[in-house]
């Protein structure tokens, strides 16, 4: 098991001088803490596409910055054309992935960010010290979100309940604190006490390889399980409360997540156990009316049948589904927790009718 330092190791950071983006190559964790320094808009595309860097704010904080090394790679002395080139690379970017809105949305905030330059008529040398400022913004803008769904979290708990995360919406997901664990490590920082048990969530294992491996690292004692033991273990009465994250909320509260924990709200609803979704307003697709609309990122079968193994694990005749995410229909979700504070999924519209900008 590889020796892991959040404050060494930053999920997503820009090397502005090398001109080159620095990620976790999250594909080797646990077993081996790797960086990964990417300057080509190819590269980052693969990143994104094989889960190299993955969690919607992190998907979302490294497309601006592709956008903005994209753009700054262009030679050209002419708004017009450096306008056609970041075109051609923000809309080859937006291909690596289907579900998550982050991505989408990071590339629109540095699209408007051009729009806005181009038309205050700013040099192209000018453009891209705005795309820069941009970004960052984002990157900024990530952990105070991610901090904030934390506190207000916190304030649907006490001290010592146990809680249960599927997949990871941990600080590997984002810049700093994660969004359903950003709770776990506020209430760590406080002392509160929190039992925190993981689902291992195949067929990737990102609860497994990725939350339980950070929070170890801040020093919780995070307990694994598999992903069909939730049922025993709310009728043991041992969850107060479950916590994910999301790729993408619809308007009426639909919301897709990593596959799996649409039936842990299942079984939360019948055991009583409230379940939040935790997201940055970023992640709210208000132009979705509701979950028919998401679209579900279909994973390649080997994930399934030969990936963790030494051997195939089904026969070769097998058909796999392998879906990315379900999704969590309104009515099993207790509240959405944003920066904004714990909100009823019907009450999405009324608080964001003009979408996240």
């Amino acid at each position: 098991m590889a020796s892991f330092n959040s404050a060494d190791f930053p999920t997503v950071a820009l090397d502005e001088a090398a001109g080159e983006i620095v990620i976790i190559d999250q594909t080797l964790l646990p077993g081996e803490v790797k960086l990964l320094r990417l300057s080509k808009i190819e590269d980052i595309w693969e990143a994104i596409n094989v889960l190299r860097v993955r969690g919607a704010p992190a998907i979302g904080v490294t497309a601006a910055f592709a956008v903005y090394l994209a753009g700054s790679a262009v030679a050209t002395d002419d708004p017009r054309v450096f306008e056609k080139r970041f075109g051609e690379a923000a809309g080859y970017l937006a291909t690596a992935r289907p579900t998550a809105v982050n991505l989408f949305w990071a590339i629109g905030r540095m699209k408007r960010a051009l729009g806005g330059a181009l038309a205050a008529a700013l040099s192209v040398a000018d453009i891209k010290a705005a795309l820069l400022k941009e970004a960052l913004a984002i990157r900024d803008g990530d952990i105070a979100i991610c901090k904030a769904i934390g506190e207000h979290a916190l304030g649907l708990l006490k001290p010592g309940m146990g809680l249960l995360t599927h997949c990871n919406a941990g600080r590997l997901a984002t810049v700093e604190y994660g969004t359903a664990t950003s709770v776990m490590y506020l209430g760590h920082e406080k002392g509160y006490g929190f039992k925190i048990y993981c689902d291992e969530t195949r067929p990737l294992l990102q609860g497994a390889r990725l939350t339980a491996f950070e929070l170890a690292a801040a020093g919780m004692r995070p307990t694994v399980i598999c992903d069909n033991m939730v049922s025993s273990l709310m009728k043991a009465g041992k969850v107060d409360a479950v916590f994910t994250g999301c790729d993408r909320v619809a308007a009426n509260g639909d919301s897709a997540n990593k596959i799996g924990t649409s039936g842990v709200a299942i079984i939360a609803k019948h055991y009583g156990v409230p379940f939040y979704i935790c997201a940055p307003s970023s992640t709210l697709d208000m132009s979705t009316p509701d979950g028919a609309g998401i679209v579900i990122e279909q994973r390649p079968a080997a994930e399934v049948t030969e990936m963790w193994y030494k051997t195939r694990m089904a026969p070769a005749d097998a058909d796999v589904y392998n879906p990315a995410f379900d999704v969590t229909d309104a009515s099993l979700i207790t509240a959405i927790v944003t920066e904004d504070g714990a909100l009823a999924p019907g009450r999405l519209r009324e608080k964001y009718a003009g979408g996240a900008d």
